[in-house]
């Protein structure tokens, strides 16, 4: 980091604070710091104890640019996500390296579009198809559960966590019976910092963190060697067959990536969707308007889920690192400066979404950065909306009202988050 930058690049310290402050992403503060910054330094360096100094790209165009431009800012260089400086360091002294796993996210090219497009073909519309019957099915049989509890549910545990996990978890060839545990590692791997999710609950070292976080990634690839070495002798219709006998150069993955491919699909392919599922119904449950437009015209149903991934952001940040000395917004980053790509405030950009404190399933455009942009654009995008769009268009019909029936709660986490408890109550037709 350029340690000379003038004082007025800095953003303030108590602004910085919630950027590193799980609970902030829990309450909504982080809109209040995210509003604050694209008004008054949408290109800042924020300088917080514990990490090393970095950039926050709040503006939706420069987040756009950094994410374009894959040659000028690596993923891989430095840690992807925000991660104190002393586990950074634990972290090397295990992996060789700034990132525990090697998945997608934490590549450049040019491993990162060869190892894409061994399951690109996967995640494509056109293949999606033939999953849509059964991914109805599901979708059916998740909302006559949720219906059969009467006229009340916490609608995160019956139905966003469930709903999404069990599709992903099928097209991987997973058994349902392991379910639960994908879904305990998932919270364990994405929500560290929450008490309600963490493996460990008290305050950690970064060496107890990140000795905490190898454990998790150590259940993953004790759970996913055992289906790598079944799916070789015995390959099936399934996404695991794929990674597990996917080649490159001629030599099978090795272990640590073929292990991060299953870890990146797995969790990011129901966690991520769980929070935008919930997010769209908490919004309804909010707006009785809202919820009567969509149904008076179901044709809103994939304007409300994009709606909703947008109002949501789960992933709310990735970090990128400068290669060469560059320009950005007027400014100038030095090679190896580290950049926060902030996601969720660049979907309330006032210059690109007209009134973005107000959920609208009618918006149009959308163009909504929750799935990144450029070459690291989200693989499971087309199912995640395709999961979202057939679960509303079975349930909507079925509700003559809705609304929220108490509290709702938001993991604690600062990279990936959404509600963790959302009790509503509605009526049947």
């Amino acid at each position: 980091m350029d340690t000379t930058a003038p004082e007025n690049l800095d953003i303030p310290a108590d602004i910085g604070a919630t950027l590193v402050d799980p609970v902030a992403y829990a309450d909504h503060r982080i809109h209040d710091s995210y509003r604050w910054l694209r008004a008054n330094n949408p290109l800042g360096i924020a300088r917080v104890e514990r990490f090393e100094p970095f950039w926050v790209v709040t503006k939706h165009a420069q987040i756009q640019a950094v994410s374009r431009q894959n040659e000028l800012f690596h993923n891989a260089d430095r840690a992807t996500t925000l991660t104190p400086e002393a586990v950074v360091e634990r972290i090397r002294k295990i992996t060789g390296g700034p990132n525990l796993v090697r998945s997608l996210v934490q590549m450049d090219a040019p491993d990162h579009p060869k190892y894409r497009a061994l399951t690109q073909g996967w995640f494509m519309p056109n293949n999606l198809g033939k999953f849509e019957a059964r991914i109805r099915e599901i979708a059916r049989a998740t909302v006559q559960r949720m219906l059969d509890k009467g006229s009340a549910c916490d609608f995160v545990d019956d139905v966003a966590l469930g709903y999404p996990l069990h599709v992903i978890m099928e097209i991987l060839g997973v058994p349902e019976a392991d379910e639960p545990r994908m879904l305990k590692l998932t919270q364990e791997l994405f929500g560290p910092q929450d008490p309600d999710t963490a493996r460990v609950r008290e305050a950690l070292s970064a060496e107890q963190y990140s000795g905490m976080m190898q454990a998790v990634v150590a259940d993953f690839s004790a759970y996913f060697r055992t289906i790598t070495e079944d799916r070789r002798r015995n390959p099936r219709d399934d996404l695991s067959t794929v990674i597990a006998n996917a080649k490159i150069g001629g030599e099978y993955l090795p272990e640590l990536d073929a292990t991060s491919y299953y870890i990146i699909v797995a969790t990011a392919g129901h966690d991520t969707t769980s929070s935008s599922t919930a997010g769209a119904i908490w919004a309804l449950a909010e707006d009785p308007a809202e919820f009567a437009k969509v149904k008076a015209n179901p044709e809103l149903i994939p304007g409300l889920v994009d709606e909703a991934i947008r109002w949501m952001t789960p992933v709310k940040h990735f970090m990128r690192s400068a290669t060469a000395d560059t320009e950005l917004g007027g400014r100038r980053i030095a090679r190896g400066d580290w950049l926060m790509l902030c996601y969720a405030s660049g979907n309330r950009d006032e210059e690109v979404f007209e009134d973005p404190y107000r959920f609208r399933s009618d918006r149009k455009p959308n163009r909504h950065v929750a799935f990144g942009y450029g070459a690291h654009l989200c693989l499971g995008q087309y199912l995640a909306k395709l999961e979202m769009r057939i679960l509303f268009e079975e349930l909507l019909p079925r509700l003559k009202s809705l609304s929220l029936d108490g509290e709702v709660k938001m993991t604690q986490a600062y990279f990936v988050n959404g509600p963790k408890k959302l009790p509503i109550r509605f009526e049947v037709n």
